[in-house]
């Protein structure tokens, strides 16, 4: 009898584990599967990054281009205003072509001076979009390293059969799914203090 007694119980113990180990299977396999959709995502994310990065010094060159092109005409209206001013009996031709000249130098350094305010205008969006990604590719790095850390942690629990660790491992992989989410949903939800440990 105690034969009999023996083989159910192990028998039951057996049943609790293999239950156990399909429950870690069923979420190894979910962690992993979104795991791989974060992955492909932050992916994508890197990639505008970086398009945006370069935007934006492309931009910031730009904007120093034009800014050196609005000092070369300021000097030039300067110089010519200054030689306006102080030559002795211009006549009136003369004159008329030194305010054409001071005319056209003024309309030259306004236009650049708005373009080069529109320039600084666009690099900065850059930069704020750049800004934007880069909090998403925060939440999916975070997400990923979250999610291999519940894997492990499940593949620990199979090997040891420990049901606390089954709800660890779960701790981990539901922080890292929120995050995911908030990555995929592009939710302002970024944990400052992980992003530092992280980074």
């Amino acid at each position: 009898m105690s034969d009999t007694a023996d083989a159910i119980t192990e028998a039951v113990e057996k049943a609790k584990e293999s239950r156990l180990n399909a429950i870690v299977a069923v979420c190894v396999a979910l962690v992993a599967t979104f795991v791989a959709l974060c992955n492909v995502k932050d992916g994508n994310i890197c990639q505008a990054m970086v398009q945006e990065q370069t935007k934006a010094v492309d931009q910031w060159s730009y904007y120093q281009a034009k800014g050196t092109k609005l000092n070369i005409a300021q000097v030039a209206l300067d110089e010519v205003t200054l030689m306006r001013d102080t030559a002795p009996s211009l006549t009136p031709e003369q004159k008329k072509l030194y305010d054409d000249k001071i005319a056209g130098l003024t309309k030259q350094t306004a236009k650049y001076e708005k373009e080069k305010d529109d320039i600084k205008k666009e690099a900065e969006q850059h930069e704020a979009n750049y800004d934007a990604l880069n909090l998403h590719d925060d939440q999916f790095d975070m997400a990923e390293a979250l999610l291999s850390v519940a894997i492990a942690l499940f593949g620990v629990t199979a090997l040891t059969q420990k049901k606390w660790l089954l709800g660890v491992a779960m701790t981990f992989g539901g922080v890292g799914v929120v995050l995911g989410v908030a990555g995929f949903a592009k939710l302002n939800l970024h944990p400052d203090f992980l992003a530092r440990w992280l980074g």
